[in-house]
Formats: C-alpha cells, sequence, structure tokens
C-alpha cells in the first residue's frame, strides 16, 4: 500500500458546512433540527399510516410507504451530523464515517429516482390502462419493484465510494460542505479525476435522466389521455392524482442534477450547500405535507388514527 493512502485513511476530515456565517450557526441549528424533525415525523407517519390503514391498500400508496421510509434515512444520514457541525464546528469525522454517509446519500439518492419512476408508472397504468391495472400492477410486481428500487443503489454507490476514497487526498481534509458528498471530496484529491467523473456523469445519466425520461413520457400519456376524456370531473380527478408526485418530482430532480450530474463545476461551496439543502432537507421535509395535504384518502386514514387514538374502545373509528 502506498504512503500516501495510509495517510489519507489516518486523518479525519472536518466539515466546514456554513462556514461563512459563524454568526447563524445556533440560528440554522435551531431551524435545521425543527426541519428534521418534521420530516422524522412526517415521513414516520406517513409510513405508519399506510402500513396500518385499510383504506390505504393501493399499489400508490405501498410506493408512497418506500418513498418515505427513503426520505426517513435521508433524515437520519444528514441530521446528527449537521447538526454537529454548526454546534461543535471544527469536530473531526473518520474517513470510514465519511464514506459511509457517502455510501447512504448515493444509495437514498438513486432509491428516490427509482422509486419516482416505479410511481409515474403506476399512475400511468392506472390512468391510460385502468382494465389492465389489477392484472399490470399486481402485489407481486409491486414487491418486486420496491426490492429493486432499495437494492439497485447499492452496488453503484458502493463502487463509486470504494473508488473516490482510494484517491489520495494531498491537502488538508477540510470539507466545505455540511456532508460527505462526491463534489466536496473531489476537491480535496490531488491526481487526474478525469476518468471517475467520466464515470459519475454516466452512471448519472442512467441513475437519474433515463428515469427521468420515463417519468416524462408517464405524463406525457396521462397528459394525452386526459385531453381525450369527456367529463371535466373525471380530467380533474385524473389530474389530481398525479398533482403530488409531480410536484415532489420537481423538487427532487430540479436539485439533484445541478450537483450530480456536474460533480466538479465551478459553482461556489456556498451554492452546492444551498442546492444540497434542497433535497437533503427541504424535500424530505415537504413531501409529507405535499401528500397529505392534496390527498382526500390521507386525510381521511389521519382523521380516523386521531379518532381511535381518542377513542380505542370504538373499533369503528379505525376499520
Amino acid at each position: 500500500m502506498l504512503p500516501w493512502t495510509n495517510e489519507s485513511w489516518g486523518r479525519d476530515f472536518v466539515l466546514l458546512g456554513f462556514a461563512h456565517v459563524p454568526s447563524l450557526r445556533p440560528l440554522l441549528a435551531a431551524l435545521f433540527l425543527a426541519a428534521f424533525l418534521a420530516a422524522f415525523l412526517g415521513n414516520g407517519l406517513i409510513a405508519l399510516l399506510t402500513s396500518l390503514d385499510p383504506g390505504l391498500r393501493a399499489p400508490m400508496y405501498f410506493f408512497l410507504r418506500h418513498l418515505a421510509l427513503v426520505e426517513l434515512c435521508f433524515s437520519l444520514d444528514i441530521g446528527p451530523r449537521l447538526l454537529v457541525t454548526l454546534l461543535l464546528p471544527g469536530r473531526g469525522m473518520s474517513p470510514v464515517s465519511c464514506a459511509l454517509q457517502l455510501l447512504l446519500v448515493l444509495s437514498c439518492v438513486t432509491s428516490e429516482c427509482f422509486l419516482l419512476t416505479a410511481m409515474a408508472w403506476d399512475r400511468f397504468v392506472a390512468i391510460c390502462l385502468p382494465l389492465r391495472y389489477g392484472a399490470l400492477v399486481s402485489r407481486q410486481r409491486c414487491q418486486l419493484l420496491a426490492a429493486t428500487c432499495w437494492l439497485a443503489g447499492v452496488p453503484v454507490s458502493l463502487f463509486f465510494t470504494v473508488w473516490l476514497f482510494s484517491f489520495p487526498f494531498c491537502r488538508p481534509h477540510l470539507v466545505h460542505h455540511f456532508l460527505c458528498d462526491i463534489s466536496p471530496l473531489l476537491s480535496l484529491v490531488c491526481v487526474d479525476t478525469s476518468v471517475f467523473e467520466a464515470n459519475v456523469l454516466v452512471a448519472t445519466v442512467l441513475v437519474m435522466i433515463v428515469p427521468f425520461s420515463l417519468i416524462a413520457t408517464s405524463y406525457a400519456g396521462i397528459l394525452a389521455t386526459v385531453l381525450h376524456m369527456s367529463s371535466a370531473k373525471g380530467r380533474h380527478k385524473a389530474l389530481s392524482t398525479c398533482a403530488s408526485h409531480l410536484l415532489v418530482v420537481i423538487l427532487f430532480y430540479g436539485t439533484t442534477g445541478v450537483i450530480h450530474l456536474r460533480p466538479k463545476a465551478s459553482y461556489s461551496p456556498e451554492s452546492k450547500q444551498v442546492v444540497s439543502l434542497s433535497y437533503t432537507v427541504v424535500t424530505p421535509m415537504l413531501n409529507p405535507l405535499i401528500y397529505s395535504l392534496r390527498n382526500k384518502e390521507v386525510k381521511a386514514a389521519l382523521r380516523r388514527l386521531c379518532t381511535w387514538r381518542r377513542c380505542p374502545h370504538l373499533p369503528q373509528a379505525l376499520p
């Protein structure tokens, strides 16, 4: 093993998240703590409702439960370390911990891309092929899709994490970010990473652009079907079932694409942190609100849960 490899793995990384605004760190810590608690409680509630309530047994809610679980993983992976960075600046992070965080971030991003695609496919079949919905969107197929979404990102994430941490980190291990991500870590590498970046771009196209293209194709088919509906009520109902998912897609892809399509682009560290906050903090916090506020069945399930909590002796409160 080369000497610099031993040295690289023997030194801790120091995350410098929001070091440019030291006076705002206590306020940011309070805001992010509130955001993470909201994301954790909101996604936990969505996962609980879609697991327990008989009224939320449709495949759409099956995929929504897995999306909420991915967002929970995001919150648990990012939240504690971000709070430590803000409240205890300068505290080191071992290379193993940094690599593990990167692995989980990449895995969660990949899983969310695939889950959003599966949800778009579910809506496409429901609206465009309603007579074949039961046969195409079967329980077994949904379970297989969910397992694929969770597992598909692991080998890719592991491959790039191991490859990145095999490079020599010759500069001081000061990461200008609040998390260990590809972009800030690449700036610490003192050898040529063009081959690595080219492979990251190819993987990003396969993991993000291809699923996004499938989502766009699904919605093109949905829009064409809706425009041919004669009933205004039917058009409104069809579009309302897609609105929440489409908004989440826009929020997620609009931010992750900026960071992962050009990992070593000349964005300032501050702008990268703001963009990363969008999909690691803001999106997990907003997803439960988007789905619960716009979905009558989720709101009805929440009311049944609250009624059952107040009157557990009433069996009809939570059918």
